[in-house]
């Protein structure tokens, strides 16, 4: 009888026990329900990483009390989890403003000073902030560089960056928000039934639920078998 080969044999059971996390991934999720598939899937900007997408508005409720929740599961991303956020405009005026906003907060440094506090004014304090004028006033009287942040909204940069965030949405088939994509293949889904603060942290629970579908997902994929000499 042959004997077996101990690193085969390892490699074998770690194969088995990665097929395994796969299969209990999907069964924990139900296409349609928990999430959609993406087709064709969309590049990431992360490699190596498994790259979470948070669409969103600043002038959208939903995503103002979002926020939070998101902050909070951010700061306990594991090393393999990145998160990036893109505003969307839905071809409404004062969105695409918000955009723009986003992006030259980024630029002028000012994006994590400011982001929480401009959904506070917006949905707490009720101010109109929806044009270049009274947002680069409201950035000045907040801590922020009111003057690089008028640069920087009308910059090229900033404009093509909204650009670009319009045509992700339109390629994630992005029809509200929050949403979350996971990995450029999967929308998580949740149920709206219960109200909105379930669904929101429903959402993030469909969202762990699909990074680690995707890590076992990874773990199970063929690894290249080294030629032997």
């Amino acid at each position: 009888m042959p004997t077996s080969h101990p690193a085969l044999t390892r490699a074998l059971c770690a194969l088995a026990a990665a097929l395994l996390l796969n299969c209990a991934a999907a069964q924990a999720q139900q296409e349609g329900k928990d999430f959609r598939k993406l087709t064709p899937p969309q590049p990431t900007a992360s490699p190596g990483k498994i790259e979470v997408i948070e669409f969103f508005s600043y002038g959208c409720p939903h995503c103002a009390h979002f926020y939070p929740l998101l902050e909070a599961w951010r700061a306990k991303l594991p090393k393999d989890v990145v998160l990036r956020r893109v505003p969307v405009g839905f071809n409404n005026s004062a969105w695409i403003n918000l955009q723009r906003t986003y992006y030259a907060l980024d630029s002028a440094g000012d994006l994590a000073r400011l982001d929480g506090a401009l959904f506070h004014a917006i949905h707490e304090q009720h101010l109109q902030l929806f044009d270049e004028e009274s947002l680069a006033d409201w950035v000045g009287k907040n801590g922020g560089n009111a003057g690089k942040f008028a640069k920087d909204y009308t910059d090229f940069g900033v404009n093509n960056q909204t650009v670009q965030a319009d045509e992700m949405a339109e390629k994630f088939q992005i029809e509200s928000v929050p949403s979350m994509a996971v990995n450029g293949e999967y929308v998580a889904m949740a149920d709206p039934s219960p109200g909105e603060m379930p669904y929101l942290n429903g959402l993030l629970a469909s969202t762990d639920k699909l990074i680690a579908k995707v890590r076992a997902e990874r773990a199970a994929a063929p690894k290249p078998v080294a030629k032997s000499r």
